[in-house]
């Protein structure tokens, strides 16, 4: 099983806004309402989870982004 980051690859990101200079991706992150961080090098840097929800048509909010981590209870079964 192939674990991924927790931010995009540039080829991801390539894929998503159809551009490769990183001036182009940040126009259309700003265009299309995306958050995201510039690098030192000024590239863009977009997180996976936002990134699914935005593309599922979720609006990400603080409260569905940050979901708690859950634990199995079994205290019901008999």
């Amino acid at each position: 099983m192939e674990a991924h980051s927790e931010t995009l690859a540039e080829e991801d990101l390539m894929a998503i806004t159809g551009y490769v200079i990183p001036s182009r991706q940040i126009a259309w992150l700003d265009q299309n309402g995306w958050k995201y961080v510039l690098t030192r090098a000024r590239r863009p840097v977009v997180g996976r989870v936002y990134a699914r929800m935005k593309l599922a048509g979720v609006k990400p909010s603080s409260e569905n982004v940050a979901a708690e981590a859950w634990t199995l209870d079994l205290s019901r079964v008999g």
